[in-house]
């Protein structure tokens, strides 16, 4: 069982679906919310916790999870609002956001709220905006220390600097939770709030230093590179080119996607658990890069965070 805790929010994106008027169309998302459907479309068990309003767009999310036949049982529903996240996507250019988020269920999650964690859970994923809110952020940081031992932990930032107030404060609890973490998979975007300037291969090699056993760093159209340390010290570097997608739509969601992928690729395996990960194969961290970035260039092909399944991927290996 994998489970992905944070923010469900609703994404507003700017369209002109409705004849020739732009106006805004509500699809439920959020990083760790899409992560757990990518999941669980993939045929490997997925969980989300997180707090849900009552509200109509609550109910909204709910349904959303429950059609993608991810379990429910961690979610606690709650009287405050949505957080609303506005999206604009232009042809060459990365989404635009606008996040409406004071008071909203999401952040307001507390310790004393946590459910207790299904005893099949091998695996816990968290990150993006929930890491830039509190009460969220410091709950979701304690619990991920308390389990990192038991548990695979796997970060995903998915930075928003306009949702950082202190800079300096998020990049000493960044370092925090990457020590904590057995995978951290950051964009290029990530990487440069972190480091002005990276050079990629230098900048994974910053969070494995860390202590994170696998980093890995998606360049969007450039592919993807990962760097593994083993037990011994030693790295494994593996790295995939970019797939082309002529008929790109948006790219909402992609990380979100490949996170998924890349996880669920692992649980088919036996692979997911801390052994594993230290023992995996230069051919079986390719391999899985392959396969989450054929996810990810499949959901940029979709309006939104409409990940692949199992069928639609059509890869053996």
């Amino acid at each position: 069982m994998i489970v992905c805790i944070g923010e469900a929010v609703i994404d507003m994106f700017y369209t002109n679906t409705h004849g020739s008027q732009n106006v805004f169309l509500p699809l439920p998302g959020g990083c760790a919310y899409n992560t757990s459907i990518a999941i669980s479309r993939l045929k490997t068990p997925a969980a989300f916790l997180g707090r849900l309003s009552t509200s109509f767009f609550g109910e909204m999310q709910i349904k959303r999870l429950r059609e993608n036949n991810v379990k429910d049982n961690l979610i606690i529903r709650c009287e405050q609002n949505t957080i609303l996240a506005f999206i604009k996507v232009e042809e060459g250019k990365e989404p635009q956001y606008a996040f409406y988020d004071e008071g909203t269920a999401d952040r307001l999650l507390s310790p004393q709220e946590l459910p207790p964690l299904p005893a099949e859970t091998s695996c816990i994923v968290f990150g993006s905006i929930s890491m830039a809110m509190e009460n969220i952020a410091s709950t979701i940081g304690n619990l991920i220390l308390k389990e990192a031992k038991q548990k695979v932990i796997v970060f995903d930032p998915n930075i928003r600097p306009f949702m950082i107030k202190d800079r300096d404060a998020y990049l000493r609890r960044f370092e925090i939770w990457a020590k904590a973490s057995t995978i951290v998979k950051l964009s290029l975007e990530d990487f440069e709030y972190i480091t002005p300037n990276p050079v990629p291969e230098k900048a994974l090699e910053k969070i494995i230093g860390m202590g994170t056993r696998l980093a890995i760093l998606t360049l969007g159209s450039q592919g993807v590179m990962a760097l593994l340390r083993r037990d011994d010290g030693s790295v494994v570097k593996a790295a995939v080119p970019g797939i082309p997608v002529p008929n790109l739509i948006d790219t909402v969601g992609a990380g979100d996607t490949f996170q998924g992928a890349l996880l669920a690729w692992l649980e088919h395996r036996g692979k997911l658990s801390h052994n594993a990960i230290a023992s995996l194969s230069e051919d079986d961290l390719h391999n899985a890069l392959v396969f989450a970035n054929k996810a990810a260039s499949i959901v940029c092909t979709r309006h939104g965070a409409e990940p692949p399944t199992l069928e639609e991927l059509k890869i053996d290996n």
